[in-house]
């Protein structure tokens, strides 16, 4: 940021302003705020390898969670299907040993009983 000096006659005068008082001062106290050099340098070496480190670790344990949970995809669909197995026989009905015969008797009578939610037949 540049500041405008057109105004000041000389080059003196622009630094009898109360902002730029403040300004040079706050820029002393940040000064005087900051670490000395080496160790400066020092704490953002740690910083830079701590954010590297961890960086590193939850890309690695993202990966290793990847795979443990595509491993067990295929436990998961064979339980799925067992359960789903094991649902439909509970709701089958039993249709006994005497539904052969009445098939083959009439089979009008079955193709009715073969109409599924949704199908209409019209009857004349």
């Amino acid at each position: 940021m540049t500041t405008d000096h057109s105004r000041f006659r000389s080059g003196t005068e622009y630094r009898d302003n109360a902002a730029w008082r403040l300004a040079s001062h706050w820029q002393q106290r940040a000064q005087e705020a900051r670490p000395a050099g080496h160790l400066r340098g020092v704490k953002l070496a740690l910083a830079w390898v701590l954010g590297c480190t961890m960086l590193l670790v939850a890309t690695l344990l993202g990966v290793l969670f990847s795979l443990v949970g595509l491993l067990m995809l295929p436990l998961v669909r064979r339980r799925m299907k067992k359960r789903m197995e094991q649902a439909r026989a509970d709701h089958a009905e039993d249709i006994g040993p005497g539904w052969q015969k009445s098939q083959q008797q009439n089979p009008h009578q079955a193709q009715a009983t073969d109409i599924l939610e949704g199908q209409y037949e019209v009857k004349s």
